[in-house]
């Protein structure tokens, strides 16, 4: 049905699960179904994509829609599962082009994500499938914070980082600049419950372990806390941004709906 794939493209693969050849050919790894089903509903370029021969039989109608010459090349499932980290990958993955670094677009309203020194890929592509649930259109990451396009970080996003813009910046710089309300996430701040948050603002989540460095707190105007009833030490990155995000989200909400918007 489609091409085999060559010795030459399947080394090309394997060598992008290495960060420093992502970055020298600008291009990087998505597997799976579902991920691969958004990437041709989205302005990425794809390079080429790989799927097993029972893939394309069970699926043909797969790229019905997708109107941009594509190439496309078949596997037999064990050689899939050699090419990506999936090891239980029996469908399809995409060679994608990393796309130009834009400036950061921050919103006249709403919540823009901050990420201060995040190392741990599930966390970093939780957070994107956070950010992508409460509608946060802007997510800026310091330059310490895992990679992108890590393939434990795509896949931890389940495809929202292709609905969120992520950002590398100089973060201490870009806050200092910043005119916004700056709020940390970190032990000793106001009760999150009890918080009023503004309309527009820039929210700060450090560390999993050290939370967020001192060069990034001193450009904080307002720091909150969840409280804890028990006797657990501490939330993971992720689960501290879902809760600080709801609680921000539910008091936007209030106030619209008290406003008559």
């Amino acid at each position: 049905m489609y091409p085999k794939l060559s010795k030459l493209k399947a080394k090309y693969i394997r060598q992008l699960a290495l960060k420093k050849y992502r970055l020298e050919k600008t291009a990087f790894i998505l597997e799976g179904k579902k991920s691969i089903h958004l990437l041709l509903t989205s302005d990425y370029e794809i390079k080429f994509i790989v799927g097993t021969v029972s893939f394309f039989k069970a699926n043909p109608d797969f790229f019905i829609g997708y109107e941009k010459p594509i190439e496309i090349f078949e596997v037999s499932n064990v050689e899939l599962s050699q090419l990506g980290s999936f090891t239980n990958n029996q469908d399809i993955l995409a060679v994608v082009s990393m796309p130009k670094q834009n400036q950061p677009i921050i919103y006249s309203t709403g919540i823009t994500l901050a990420l201060d020194n995040i190392r741990d890929p599930g966390n970093l592509g939780t957070i994107i499938r956070i950010a992508d649930w409460y509608g946060i259109s802007t997510l800026l990451c310091s330059q310490s914070t895992v990679a992108l396009y890590n393939p434990k970080v795509l896949q931890a996003s389940m495809g929202s980082f292709m609905k969120v813009n992520i950002h590398y910046v100089d973060l201490s710089n870009y806050l200092a600049e910043s005119k916004l309300p700056i709020i940390g996430a970190m032990l000793g701040g106001e009760n999150v419950h009890n918080f009023s948050f503004p309309d527009r603002g820039i929210l700060v989540i450090g560390n999993e372990s050290s939370g967020i460095q001192d060069e990034i707190k001193k450009n904080l105007t307002h720091s909150v806390s969840i409280p804890g009833y028990s006797s657990a030490e501490s939330l993971n990155a992720a689960m501290a941004t879902a809760i600080v995000c709801d609680n921000w989200k539910r008091v936007d909400y209030n106030h619209k709906k008290d406003s008559g918007c």
